[in-house]
C-alpha cells in the first residue's frame, strides 16, 4: 500500500463512556477470510486451469500483466464472494486474500487487475471459445460426480430450465418478450442430480436473446450432455424433465433413441388432448362445485399429434380450482412421457419434483447475479454468465463438503456471509502463510469440518 495515506476513520464520541474512534487501517487483512474454501474446492473440481488452459491468449504477450486464468480465477473468485461488478476491482485490488486465490503473493507489490483490464476480458472471446468453455464446465461436473459416484449411481435426473434476465440498455440479442413483459435475454439452464440426492448441480448456463423460442438449444445441448452422462455412467438410468415449452417432435424422437433415458415432458394443451378426459373433468367439476374446494383426479391414454412419428402416453391430470367468491376454473394438465408408472406417480412424485430447479435459479439470480449482463456485446455477457456458473458449481462443491452440517442446504448467500466473509490478518514468510481469524468466530466448528474435507489438516 502507499505510504503516508491519510486512512479514513470516523469517530463516536458519545456511544459508549469514553469515545469511539473506528480507522480502516490495518494492512494485511481482508473481509473474505473464508475464500480459500473456494481455491480448495477448485483443487478438486480442476475448473479454472480447464477454462483458462483451452483459451488463446490474444494479447501481445510483452504487454501481459495478468495471464487469463489470473483473469478467470479474480472474476470468479469476485464474484462467489459477492461482487459482481467489474468496477469492484478498484476495491479490491490490493485485497490480500483475492491476491492469493489468483496466485500473487498476499503482501507483494502486484496488484490484482483493473477494472478496464477486466473489460478488455470479458469482450476479448469469440462463440467458439464461449462454445469450448461451455463444453469444459459440463464435462468437469460430469467428472467430479463420476469420481464422487462411481458405479453406485443409478439414477440421473436431467433438468433443463429457462428463466428471464431483464436488460436495461442497448445490449445485443436483448429483445422485448410479452411473457415477461420487458426487455430481456433468456438463459437456459441446465442440472443434474443422482439417485435421491437433493442437490440439482449445474452442468450448463446458455444465454439466449429476449425473442428466442423455449425450445431453441435444447436439442443440441441433450446431443451433448446425454452422450457424455452415458460415457460416465454406463448403468445409471438417465430421466429427462422438462416443462410445456420444449414440446417438439424433434425432441422426442432424439429422446425415443436413446437407450435407457426416460422422459416426462409438459405439454400445452390442445382440443384433442383435453378430450382425453373430457368425462372425468365434467364430474370434478360437480364434486368441486358441491365440496366447495379444488379437486383433481389423474389418467392417461395414446396421443399423436399431426407432426409426431409415433403415439406417445400422455398423463393427465383433470382439475378444478375451486377459489373463494370465484367461478371455478378447469386447469387440465398434460403430460408426454415413456414411463409406465400411475398416472398420479408419474406426476406428482416424478414431473412436480423438477420444480426445486427454481430454488437454484433464484440463488443464481440473488445470490450469484447471474442477470448481471449489462455490457454491450452477447458474447460478453455470455462471458459472464458462464463466469457465474463457474462461481456457483465451487460453492455448491463447498455445499457438498458441508454435508451433515447446518449449511448443508444452505442458500449462496448464506454460505457465503457464514463461510467466505470472516475478517482475517494475513502474515507471509519463506516458510508458510498464516491466516489469523478471529477466536470468537460463531461458525469455526463448522468451517473447520468443511475446510478438513476439502482437503485441509488439522493444524
Amino acid at each position: 500500500m502507499e505510504a503516508n495515506v491519510t486512512r479514513q476513520g470516523v469517530l463516536f464520541q458519545d456511544l459508549f463512556d469514553r469515545p469511539l474512534t473506528a480507522c480502516f487501517d490495518l494492512p494485511d487483512a481482508s473481509s473474505d477470510g473464508g475464500a480459500v474454501l473456494l481455491r480448495a474446492a477448485d483443487k478438486r473440481l480442476g475448473l479454472l486451469s480447464s477454462l483458462s488452459g483451452l483459451l488463446v491468449d490474444r494479447r501481445q504477450p510483452g504487454k501481459i500483466r495478468h495471464d487469463l486464468h489470473g483473469l478467470i480465477s479474480q472474476r470468479v473468485h469476485g464474484l462467489a464472494c459477492g461482487y459482481p461488478d467489474g468496477n469492484d476491482a478498484a476495491r479490491l485490488k490490493a485485497d490480500p486474500v483475492h491476491r492469493m486465490l489468483v496466485g500473487l503473493s498476499p503482501c507483494g507489490q502486484d496488484m490484482l487487475a483493473s477494472q478496464a483490464t477486466l473489460s478488455r476480458f470479458e469482450n476479448g472471446f469469440s462463440a467458439t471459445d464461449l462454445y469450448k468453455m461451455g463444453v469444459v464446465l459440463c464435462e468437469r461436473v460430469i467428472a467430479r460426480h463420476r469420481k464422487r459416484l462411481g458405479r453406485r449411481c443409478r439414477r440421473i435426473n436431467v433438468d433443463l430450465d429457462v428463466t428471464d434476465d431483464a436488460t436495461h440498455g442497448a445490449q445485443q440479442l436483448s429483445f422485448f418478450n410479452g411473457f415477461y413483459d420487458s426487455h430481456c435475454y433468456l438463459p437456459l439452464l441446465g442440472f443434474l442430480s443422482f439417485d435421491k440426492e437433493p442437490e440439482q448441480y449445474l452442468c450448463a448456463a446458455i444465454l439466449r436473446s429476449g425473442n428466442a423460442p423455449t425450445k431453441r438449444g435444447v436439442l443440441g445441448l441433450l446431443r451433448r450432455l446425454l452422450p457424455r452422462l452415458r460415457t460416465a455412467f454406463p448403468q445409471a438410468r438417465i430421466l429427462v424433465r422438462l416443462d410445456g415449452g420444449f414440446a417438439c417432435p424433434e425432441l422426442f424422437d432424439l429422446l425415443d433413441a436413446q437407450k435407457r433415458v426416460d422422459y416426462v415432458v409438459g405439454m400445452a394443451k390442445n382440443k384433442r388432448l383435453v378430450s382425453l378426459c373430457r368425462g372425468v373433468l365434467r364430474s370434478v367439476r360437480a364434486q368441486a362445485r358441491r365440496e366447495g374446494a379444488t379437486r383433481k383426479r389423474y389418467g392417461d391414454g395414446l396421443y399423436q399429434a399431426g407432426r409426431w412419428s409415433a403415439q406417445r402416453r400422455v398423463v393427465w391430470k383433470a382439475e378444478v380450482v375451486h377459489l373463494e367468491d370465484r367461478k371455478p376454473k378447469d386447469n387440465p394438465r398434460f403430460l408426454v412421457t415413456n414411463l409406465r408408472g400411475s398416472p398420479r406417480h408419474v406426476y406428482e412424485k416424478i414431473y412436480c419434483q423438477r420444480g426445486e430447479v427454481e430454488n437454484r435459479i433464484k440463488e443464481l439470480k440473488y445470490g450469484l447475479a447471474i442477470d448481471r449482463t449489462s455490457c454491450t456485446r452477447f458474447f460478453a455477457n455470455q462471458l459472464r454468465v458462464l463466469l457465474t456458473a463457474t462461481a456457483y458449481v465451487l460453492l455448491q462443491e463447498v455445499r457438498l463438503a458441508a454435508a451433515g452440517t447446518a449449511l448443508a442446504r444452505a442458500q449462496v448467500s448464506t454460505m457465503r456471509e457464514r463461510l467466505l466473509k470472516i475478517g482475517v490478518l494475513v502474515s507471509s514468510s519463506v516458510r508458510r502463510l498464516l491466516f489469523r481469524m478471529p477466536e470468537t468466530f460463531a461458525y469455526r466448528d463448522e468451517w473447520c469440518l468443511i475446510a478438513r474435507k476439502l482437503g485441509a489438516r488439522p493444524g
